[in-house]
């Protein structure tokens, strides 16, 4: 089991402001953090690499597509173009020493048709997605999919979508994730869900229902842990909390009050209660 921290907590873009954090992350018993990618280039990460190095911390990272790259669009030069931007997420990843590329990678944000998504769009996202899964299969990393909630998007939001889309890639280098936060929304019970991916399951974030410290909201934890332990799952355990810092991300994730009162109380309440949900379950 690894545990990681998502550090979107604190910044879209992680510099050499973030570096002293990384060492208050291992001192609180952090095995690696999450890093956002949605900008940068190699020169940049290799600097993000070396401070990761010294911190001794291991890293995993998450992206998102723009709408002018969608994987699932009609366009063929917008899908040359999500491709194009899933080999920077997946060399970036890589230049950091990141086993997993995780996010909602088949479809952009807050996008939608006003339908559910159709044949023609998931076949369209499978061909996209089996691209680069080549992409990450030859640089080492794993992509792990993520499902959302109906209020972020519309293409992808239960765990039996998730699957039949892994499957219809079918690609090894391609699986998916689980998110608490959204399954607590979209699922009918969190261990059936997670029963669900279990096959493909490869990276988890521990986020709360209302985004703030885990353990302190109603998701249904203890059914979770055991969940994942009957799985028996293995891979990145990553909280994923937001709070208001930084006002464009807070109005993404609609977090409009305090959720906590500083960062480190997210950070040193979530390693203890993972560790101890962990060894309950």
């Amino acid at each position: 089991m690894k545990y990681g921290f998502n550090l979107l907590l604190w910044s879209t873009h992680v510099t050499a402001e973030l570096f002293p954090l990384f060492d208050k992350l291992k001192s609180a018993g952090y095995d690696g953090v999450e890093l956002p990618l949605f900008e940068g280039d190699a020169a940049h990460y290799k600097t993000v690499r070396k401070a990761l190095d010294s911190a001794g911390l291991a890293c995993s990272a998450v992206t998102v597509v723009p709408p002018d790259a969608s994987p699932i669009s009609p366009d063929a030069a917008v899908r040359k173009k999500a491709g194009e931007h899933l080999r920077w997420a997946i060399e970036m990843t890589s230049i950091c020493g990141g086993d997993v590329l995780c996010g909602p990678i088949h479809s952009p944000l807050a996008v939608f048709t006003g339908t559910g998504p159709t044949a023609d769009e998931k076949a369209r996202a499978a061909d996209v997605l089996r691209g680069a899964a080549e992409v990450a299969a030859s640089q080492h990393v794993l992509l792990a999919v993520e499902y959302l909630n109906r209020f972020e998007c519309y293409f992808l939001t239960t765990a039996e979508e998730t699957v039949a889309l892994v499957r219809a890639v079918n690609h090894p280098h391609f699986r998916c994730m689980y998110d608490t936060f959204h399954a607590n929304i979209e699922e009918k019970a969190a261990g059936s869900a997670i029963e669900t991916v279990a096959p493909f399951l490869r990276h988890v974030h521990i986020s709360e229902n209302d985004r703030g410290t885990p353990g302190t909201g109603h998701v249904a934890w203890a059914e979770t842990f055991r969940a994942l332990k009957a799985a028996r799952y293995d891979g990145w355990l990553t909280v994923e909390a937001f709070g208001r810092a930084l006002p464009a991300l807070a109005a993404a994730t609609k977090i409009w009050r305090d959720l906590f009162p500083n960062p480190e109380s997210v950070y040193e309440g979530a390693i203890k209660f993972m560790k101890e949900s962990w060894a309950r379950a």
